[in-house]
């Protein structure tokens, strides 16, 4: 490796400053990131009067640093600018405008990118964010309308500001919107009393994205199996929407779901294949190579075609990445520049930090760039051909060469996808192995050739299958994957810095090194609650319950939160991540009552978890309980773990006979230790609430989840005076559509003196039995500036 340089240690500032700027929980006024812009730059006009070496190098990494962080900052105020007036959320909205881009259908209706061109308030004009995301719904059964790219229309609807769920190790929703440029999302209302949607016109605006529409249905036309079309619109025109819930569970546990999209690799190998088809073609005209060396000509065509098929493949984040990067080492090639690696690996991460800083948050960010520093890191010398070496050697030398380098990013990223997703597929080498020659060499060139020649499509398709059979046997094995706690970011650093020592081409003595530094994260243990404590985790799911509850060695899980769709639930998107990520082994589940707001999730995490043991009160003939038997929860019930009493105080026995209603029939679940204690409600109503106090149960809590979302049927005067808890839980999702929390019940426990805790403003809620009257909310735990902020909330509400 070289010695550093200036040029580094400015790419290096580059790359530094934006990281920093993304850790500010909230952004400083414009004129001050303006005024840190002039710093920087007047530092960098006087670094040649400090002293060569490492203070001018340390002198220009601070004021690029200085530079990007302050241009990051003000392109985040100069984009909240335009964010939605909070006074036009959720009141019915006249939208004129215009699809921006491929609609997406699911089961449900459409969801599609709408770019407003006016919109009008109560016949009044109001101004809107220049794109938002809109939701389409099917009416009483009835699809929406098949809208395509390009067309205008007018819409009745009803926007809120971008919310999502924030949760530990959770998907980041709220900053996806932000860096899809979509400051608002909502719905079309096309009922019987709203004014019909209309087709104003059909433009030739967004081109390409009505080629995408029209290839994608092509391709479902062609293919007769969704399931496989799914998997080849993907990898045509980059709707990773299309592929099956099902068959991405298996590309993850293969390994292999970063080429079942438009992934780097993908446009990487097309402009390899780009290029050479240019070079060879430009080597047949003798005035061309005159005019231009053929190599630049290759150069330039790989990188222009590649850039294309990236913009018709939706340019997504992964394929811009890889766009920038090639177009840096191009352009060091065509001024002859021979830099050493890590300054060209600091030059491309430092061009796609300036382009998109927000991509320093993305999994794939990382993956991508450690993986091609690695590579850069442990590659060896090209070595001389020998003389009439056969052909068949030459191909076992390359097939080497692929083991090798498929090798080392095996072991180097290892501790980073620990990291990131918090388990690593054993069979990924592999699978790779197979699949990255099979996608890359047989299934896209299939699938792009389809384009102008359809019937190329089937057999496409049948590649897909033959893959997806090969792919299914590998996720089946036992220990196809491999799962441990998400370890702290210094632990995954070390990790990474291990493998990339085990993996380099150095004497074996100098490899061993890096054992030690792979021990924290292979040993790494999440903490627990020492014995004869419990924390509860109300984990964020929108509308519904689910709370995880844990003690030193048990794990319960309570409820598990609602169903969003065929393909998506709070189990798969919430539960399932965190449990993978706290390493955690569910010893039970117990789902209050039937409603799909508490069950939604379920059916993921039992097949997570096939071992825990089902709670609930289910009727018999329940879907769930046909996928895993359980018994039923009846008041009277109790177990003790590691010093902590659980007890079911509802529904008494006989309830089941008379055949109640689901809410009143939820299981309530009571824990203490002694010390502190929680009250686990479920969707308990007034009446039940008064049997619960007519029977003497003992309701007194520390911690009390919120009856029934804060519905007006619940949390009754006398209820409230029973428990007296210090703090409430609201699990409601924002501007939910029942209105959760009633106004008359948060004056309720204002009245009482409860701290009233909602999900919606908080996110995921901690709370210990060895700090009862605390709760931490994720949002302020791990607070970021592109995250919506609720409008001050009353005295005792979070």
């Amino acid at each position: 490796m070289s010695k550093p340089t200036g040029i580094a240690s400015t790419l290096l500032g580059a790359v530094l400053g934006p990281a920093l700027q993304l850790q500010q929980p909230s952004l400083w006024t414009a004129s001050l990131y303006v005024a840190l812009v002039a710093g920087g730059a007047a530092a960098f006009l006087f670094n040649k009067w400090i002293p060569r070496g490492w203070p001018r190098r340390i002198a220009l990494l601070l004021a690029a640093a200085c530079i990007t962080f302050a241009t990051t900052g003000w392109r985040a105020c100069a984009y909240l600018e335009d964010q939605l007036d909070p006074a036009l959320e959720g009141r019915d909205l006249v939208l004129t405008g215009m699809v921006a881009a491929m609609p997406h259908r699911s089961e449900g209706g459409l969801r599609l990118r709408f770019e407003v061109e006016s919109a009008r308030a109560a016949d009044q004009p109001v101004t809107l964010p220049p794109q938002v995301l809109l939701g389409w719904y099917a009416n009483d059964g009835a699809q929406p309308e098949d809208l395509r790219p390009g067309e205008r229309w007018q819409l009745a609807a009803r926007l809120k500001a971008p919310h999502g769920q924030v949760n530990p190790h959770g998907f980041d929703y709220e900053l996806w919107l932000w860096e899809q440029g979509l400051q608002a999302t909502g719905y079309v209302r096309a009922g019987p009393r709203d004014p019909p949607p209309k087709l104003l016109s059909r433009t030739w605006c967004h081109p390409i994205e009505q080629l995408r529409h029209a290839v994608r249905a092509s391709i479902y036309a062609h293919v007769e199996d969704p399931r496989l079309a799914g998997v080849l619109a993907a990898l045509v025109v980059g709707d990773q929407g299309a592929i099956e819930r099902a068959d991405w569970d298996v590309f993850r546990a293969t390994g292999v779901a970063h080429l079942m999209s438009i992934s780097g690799l993908h446009v990487t190998m097309f402009a390899w294949a780009a290029a050479l088809a240019v070079g060879l073609a430009w080597r047949r005209s003798a005035t061309l190579c005159l005019a231009w060396p053929a190599q630049h000509a290759a150069l330039v065509g790989g990188v222009a075609l590649a850039t294309a098929y990236a913009v018709f493949s939706g340019w997504g984040v992964p394929s811009q990445r890889t766009i920038w990067m090639l177009g840096c080492v191009g352009l060091l090639r065509l001024g002859a520049r021979a830099w050493p690696w890590p300054e060209v690996w600091l030059l491309a991460c430092a061009v796609v930090v300036a382009i998109d800083p927000w991509a320093l948050t993305q999994a794939g960010f990382w993956l991508s760039f450690v993986a091609v520093g690695v590579l850069f890191a442990t590659g060896r010398e090209p070595q001389a051909k020998p003389e009439g070496e056969s052909r068949w050697r030459r191909l076992l030398h390359s097939l080497q060469g692929l083991l090798h380098e498929q090798w080392v990013v095996t072991v180097a990223l290892t501790p980073l996808s620990l990291l990131l997703f918090g388990q690593v597929s054993v069979v990924g080498l592999l699978a790779n192995l197979v699949a990255i020659p099979w996608v890359t060499l047989v299934v896209t060139p299939l699938g792009l050739a389809g384009v102008f020649l359809p019937w190329l499509w089937t057999p496409a398709a049948w590649a897909v299958d033959l893959l997806a059979s090969g792919l299914q046997w590998m996720a089946s094995l036992p220990l196809a994957t491999w799962s441990a706690p998400a370890p702290p970011v210094w632990a995954g650093a070390a990790g990474v810095l291990g493998g990339l020592l085990l993996a380099m081409p150095l004497p074996w003595s100098a490899r061993l090194l890096g054992a030690p530094l792979l021990l924290p994260v292979l040993l790494w243990q999440a903490p627990r609650p020492p014995p004869g404590e419990f924390e509860l985790l109300a984990a964020d799911v929108g509308q519904g319950n689910a709370v995880l509850v844990r003690t030193a060695h048990h794990t319960l899980v309570y409820d598990a939160g609602p169903g969003y769709s065929r393909d998506a639930d709070a189990g798969q998107r919430v539960l399932v991540p965190l449990l993978r990520a706290w390493d955690e082994r569910i010893d039970m589940l117990m789902l209050s009552h039937r409603d799909f707001d508490h069950t939604g999730g379920a059916a993921a995490v039992l097949r997570m978890q096939p071992q825990a043991a089902l709670l609930s009160s289910l009727e018999d003939g329940h879907e769930l309980l046909a996928l895993h038997p359980g018994t039923r929860c009846t008041a009277g019930q109790g177990w003790e773990w590691d010093g902590v009493r659980f007890e079911v105080l509802h529904p008494p026995a006989e309830d089941y006979e008379a055949k109640a209603k689901s809410n009143a029939m939820s299981c309530v679940l009571r824990l203490a230790n002694g010390r502190a204690t929680a009250l686990l409600a479920g969707d308990l109503e007034r009446p039940q609430e008064r049997a619960l106090l007519d029977r003497q149960a003992d309701v007194r809590a520390d911690l009390l989840l919120v009856p029934h979302h804060g519905s007006k049927t619940s949390s009754s005067e006398d209820f409230l005076s029973a428990v007296q808890p210090a703090a409430a839980l609201v699990q409601a999702g924002y501007r939910n559509r029942f209105g959760h929390p009633a106004a008359e019940v948060v004056a309720r426990y204002r009245s009482h003196g409860i701290r009233l805790v909602l999900s919606a403003a908080c996110g995921a809620a901690r709370w210990r039995s060895a700090a009862p009257r605390q709760v931490q909310c994720e949002r302020v735990l791990d607070p970021r500036y592109w995250r919506h902020r609720l409008p001050q909330a009353p005295a005792g509400e979070e």
